[in-house]
């Protein structure tokens, strides 16, 4: 396997900065019709996805040439790839342009998300929000970063009713009242926000359809940094290249399986395919 450390983690950060700068905010609120496309029904795809992800992979392929590279545009055409995370030795996630919707629509909530696993365990991750100019980083057992400052998060509510939970999945979001949970309101539509509320304390816990690993091995690192959880449906805990639905990742261990227990079969429920996950 190749050096792990071939890159340092501030290195990967500007070059994923320098992606961004290069190839993605150029084409914010300024894309074409022809630069937009779909893979499937509302899952849209834009010419900066495609060239972001391109530009990574060959930098990280360069300096990690035997590094099982998913990226999230490859796998619509190599479905296999997010597999083969739970056998590899060395792996990487892409998340070229996270929360392309928004994109396309000219909202700042986008991001740009690498991760990488050793041995089935995500060891270091970077978020860099373009627009915001907020980067997040975080190395397994050193923490996390927030624009190169060590972050911390206020400890949520005692109360269950008061945690603050986000979700895309209206099925979750329009749940019967219940006596254990608040209301739970609409996420980001993009997990490289999404996720970065959770380590700033804006947000308790997240609910999420399929653990897709561009959309939370960089996230999910950071938030165990900060003594949180991730859960399947079932209570399996995640690992990045798993299957299955239903996912929730809460600010605590006892928190997340609270929120899962309390959502019950809701959270293990697929959504029509009109509706987000």
């Amino acid at each position: 396997m190749a050096n792990p450390r071939a890159l340092s983690t501030q290195q990967i950060l500007e070059i994923i900065q320098e992606v961004a700068d290069e190839v993605i905010r150029p084409r914010f609120r300024a894309l074409t019709p022809d630069e937009i496309a779909e893979k499937g029904p509302g899952d849209l795809v834009t010419i900066a996805d495609r060239e972001s992800e391109a530009r990574l992979t060959d930098i990280l392929a360069h300096a990690y040439p035997d590094a099982l590279i998913v990226g999230e545009e490859t796998t619509a055409t190599h479905p296999d790839l997010p597999g083969r995370l739970l056998g590899a030795d060395h792996g990487f996630t892409i998340d070229p342009v996270d929360g392309t919707k928004n994109f396309v629509r000219g909202v700042p909530d986008y991001a740009v998300m690498v991760g990488e696993v050793i041995g089935g365990e995500t060891v270091r991750a970077w978020i860099w929000q373009p627009e915001y100019g907020q980067s997040f980083v975080a190395e397994r057992g050193a923490g996390v970063e927030h624009n190169g400052a060590p972050a911390t998060r206020p400890a949520p509510a005692q109360d269950s009713d008061h945690w603050r939970g986000h979700s895309a999945r209206i099925g979750i979001r329009d749940r019967p009242a219940d006596e254990v949970l608040g209301p739970i309101t609409p996420s980001a539509l993009c997990c490289g926000v999404d996720y970065p509320r959770m380590v700033t304390g804006e947000s308790d816990f997240l609910v999420y359809g399929r653990p897709r690993p561009w959309d939370h091995v960089p996230g999910i690192l950071m938030v165990t940094e900060l003594g949180g959880a991730a859960e399947m449906s079932g209570g399996e805990t995640f690992r990045p290249g798993m299957d299955g639905f239903g996912l929730v990742v809460g600010a605590r261990p006892d928190l997340t399986d609270t929120v899962r227990v309390a959502l019950g079969t809701r959270l293990a429920t697929p959504p029509t395919p009109t509706q987000p996950e």
